[in-house]
């Protein structure tokens, strides 16, 4: 697979800006503490009702271990969304290794909640 083939099975791929808003909030995100990553984390913190909303990433290989998140992220009424690499949403993370996912969590009086809704609005135009 190229870098511009992307998996059909990564449904809802976040377009360029969207990427851009999304690694920048992730980056922020860090800074205040509402960001966990990996799959086991992103699932607790789903079935705890704490997330936000869950970024993935499509180049995920295989990308079948985290396509168990987009149906329990539908029945949690969490919105989910795929950016392009894995080695973005690491930078975001500020570590040099790739993150194959990644949840912002929920976090009373946070300063980045108008972020945060702002990119699920984005997230939720994606899907209809």
């Amino acid at each position: 697979m190229t870098d511009t083939e992307v998996n059909p099975k990564a449904y809802t791929l976040a377009d360029a800006q969207l990427t851009k808003t999304i690694l920048d909030l992730v980056q922020q995100a860090s800074n205040y503490k509402q960001l966990r990553k990996e799959a086991n984390e992103a699932s607790k913190n789903l079935n705890r009702g704490i997330s936000e909303f869950i970024a993935m990433a499509a180049d995920t290989e295989p990308l079948e271990i985290i396509l168990h998140l987009p149906l329990l992220c539908e029945d949690k009424n969490v919105l989910y969304v795929f950016v392009q690499s894995k080695q973005a949403l690491g930078g975001a993370y500020r570590v040099s290794r790739p993150v194959i996912l990644c949840t912002i969590t929920i976090k009373e009086g946070s300063q980045l909640k108008p972020q945060i809704q702002s990119v699920q609005q984005a997230i939720e135009r994606l899907l209809v």
